[in-house]
């Protein structure tokens, strides 16, 4: 019977030592996660706005387009949101359609990028903002969404232009966020969870983006 106080007492001081270790590190984590919704919101503190030029882009390959406010959310990425991925669509239209769609209000959707198929490219909405392109609040939140102009059931959409003006787009956001040159990280918006999208098809070349987005990678900008 004593050994077994023993052992008893000794499992109590254990336990409420790690109770008080447990608590201290939980009031750490709670602090460091406060400290961290701080920084997400210190933008929205009346006069406090990070520094923005109108009409700047993040690519200089790309021309500016401006989206309606209400498609996108301000933001100070990848300060307040990591930036760990890229989602590529298909825009089931024409370039000119889409870049209308992005300037509706109404639409409540749009990407930072849309490739045409001549290979040019215009920005929308900069990569330091939220845009809402991926219907999934958590990844619209980590991710840069590039729309490449076309429909998913038309191969021939898919040219050697945009392929690899798109590929140069996407080797340079990632070398800018350090993103893995990988099919975990640049994702087609289909791989999105719960998202109802099949974009970019079954027409899209995998194989062929990742071997240019890999290419462009190594190559200085």
């Amino acid at each position: 019977m004593g050994a077994r106080r023993a052992s008893k007492d000794t499992d109590r001081r254990i336990g409420r030592r790690a109770l008080i270790v447990g608590g201290a590190a939980a009031a750490a984590g709670s602090a460091v996660l406060a400290r961290d919704e701080l920084g997400r919101l210190w933008w929205r503190v009346p006069g406090v706005e990070k520094p923005r030029k109108e009409g700047e882009v993040d690519y200089a390959g790309a021309r500016w387009v401006a989206a309606s406010d209400a498609n996108w959310r301000r933001a100070d990425r990848p300060d307040d949101y990591g930036i760990d991925m890229v989602v590529v669509h298909v825009t089931q239209g024409s370039f000119d359609s889409a870049v209308k769609a992005f300037q509706d209000p109404a639409h409540k959707a749009a990407s930072h990028y849309i490739v045409r198929k001549d290979g040019h490219i215009a920005q929308m909405i900069r990569e330091l903002d939220v845009a809402y392109h991926a219907g999934n609040r958590d990844y619209n939140e980590r991710s840069v969404g590039i729309e490449h102009a076309g429909f998913v059931d038309r191969p021939q959409d898919f040219t050697d232009e945009m392929y690899e003006a798109s590929a140069r787009l996407t080797a340079r956001i990632c070398a800018r966020y350090d993103i893995p040159v990988d099919r975990e990280h640049i994702i087609g918006h289909v791989e999105v969870p719960g998202t109802d999208h099949t974009d970019p098809g079954p027409h899209w070349d995998w194989d062929r983006y990742m071997r240019l987005v890999r290419a462009a990678r190594t190559t200085p900008a």
